[in-house]
């Protein structure tokens, strides 16, 4: 039995403080009113090209001066909910990036099942244990959404009923992006996904305790039920929780591109978090091949990323039809760093880092390769939310590292302690001993 270290669970606990110390100082150092906005846009174009241009339309006609002043004030409004969007959009680009990790280990460990895979079973109980946290995640994930529905925030703007009225597009959009089917649909999916969780363990369990394959053969039939699930839900989650925010956009791609981010992701943590256990006596049955498997894996994905990343950009680029290709333009323009960089990070360094076989049996190669791969992807999120909801008032100040920092330590605690509850090592599964002698 694994048992949980004192200064692991510490470490945890120190990053969820941290956090949460990051995230209220985002919260409270938000502006309050316009004017203390019109204040911070003075102090930052003190050269005269920032509030001057938003007076330079007034004329000594008094018709002229009231719209000049008007359409000031209502920038001054625009800016300020953008000011007040950036804590909660960074609570949010944390929040839902650690539980799609979650649910992207129980994903991967559900293929294994689904497939027979007789390389895996020896993994399986860490995938198990640190899909626990897709409860957790889930639970605090809903919250956001209900704060979101209930207007303590503008993260979604085709929830705001004045902008709606004002914009024929979102009112084309109403009868799928309304709040109460919002709801029922993220309900639906979130329940979903932990119902099966809640079932393949149970079964998981089961079977170690009395070695009756029925258990074994439910998980089979559980898994390939599952995999029909997620792959609608999956896509119909990225429409409403990400692509909804930039509501006048859509790709026809978006789906698999989100999923592709995710499930690299949750692949790698598996591998570190294997590697993390080995390391520390654990794990005896985990072999360099098993390793070297999971780093395929991470290599392979993060081609695929490329790939619909590539195509999503390219063709839309190159169509360059307006509603479609503004999406890009913003994010090339206002977040050239992240949008760029996590090319690097997703795909150069990766490539680069597992392309040789043998690498891909080194451990600090796979650290090296899987911390490029978790930051890069946490800049893909970033930079698929923060647009929408910021706009151009963005940074990653206090309330994003704080956002991380606070659901990482959580998905340490919650992980960790759900695999101290179970022998690392599966019992009585039918590929059990095929995949401690595997060999690639």
């Amino acid at each position: 039995m694994y048992t949980f270290s004192g200064k692991l669970k510490t470490f945890s606990f120190i990053l969820m403080a941290l956090g949460i110390m990051g995230i209220a100082y985002g919260f409270l150092t938000t502006p309050k009113t316009v004017e203390e906005v019109e204040v911070i846009l003075s102090e930052q174009h003190h050269d005269g090209h920032g509030s001057h241009d938003a007076h330079a339309a007034v004329t000594h006609d008094e018709a002229q001066q009231h719209d000049a002043h008007a359409e000031h004030t209502k920038h001054l409004e625009h800016v300020l909910h953008q000011l007040q969007n950036k804590p909660w959009a960074a609570v949010y680009v944390g929040c839902i990036f650690f539980m799609l990790i979650s649910l992207g280990i129980f994903t991967f460990n559900q293929i294994q099942y689904a497939a027979s895979a007789g390389w895996s079973p020896v993994l399986f109980r860490v995938m198990e244990g640190l899909s626990a946290y897709l409860l957790p995640g889930s639970i605090l994930f809903f919250l956001l959404l209900l704060a979101s529905s209930a207007h303590l925030n503008h993260l979604f703007i085709w929830m705001d009923a004045d902008v709606v009225a004002d914009d024929v597009i979102i009112q084309g959009k109403t009868g799928y992006l309304n709040i109460p089917f919002f709801l029922i649909r993220a309900v639906i999916f979130l329940a979903g996904w932990n119902l099966f969780r809640y079932l393949s363990r149970k079964n998981s369990l089961a079977l170690d305790e009395t070695g009756d394959l029925t258990y074994y053969k439910k998980n089979f039939k559980l898994a390939a039920g599952y995999l029909v699930f997620f792959i609608i839900t999956e896509s119909i989650m990225s429409w409403d929780w990400i692509m909804s925010i930039d509501t006048h956009w859509y790709s026809t791609l978006f789906g698999w591109y989100v999923f592709a981010s995710f499930f690299v992701t949750a692949i790698t943590i598996i591998a570190l978090v294997t590697l993390y256990l080995k390391n520390n006596g654990h794990l005896d049955f985990v072999n360099t091949s098993h390793i070297h498997d999971l780093a395929k894996f991470m290599f392979g994905l993060s081609i695929f990323w490329t790939y619909l990343w590539f195509s999503q950009f390219m063709l839309q680029w190159y169509s360059n039809i307006p509603e479609e290709v503004t999406y890009f333009i913003f994010r090339i323009e206002e977040y050239n760093l992240p949008f760029f960089g996590m090319l690097g990070l997703n795909f150069l360094l990766p490539i680069l880092l597992l392309i040789n076989t043998d690498f891909k049996r080194l451990s600090w190669i796979i650290v090296m390769a899987g911390i490029c791969i978790i930051v890069g992807h946490y800049l893909d999120f970033f930079v698929m939310i923060m647009p929408g909801t910021v706009g151009a008032s963005w940074f990653i100040g206090a309330a994003e590292i704080g956002s991380v920092l606070f659901f990482g330590g959580l998905f340490i605690f919650v992980g960790f302690s759900a695999l101290a509850k179970a022998p690392l090592l599966v019992k009585n599964n039918p590929l059990g001993e095929e995949s401690k002698h595997f060999h690639y």
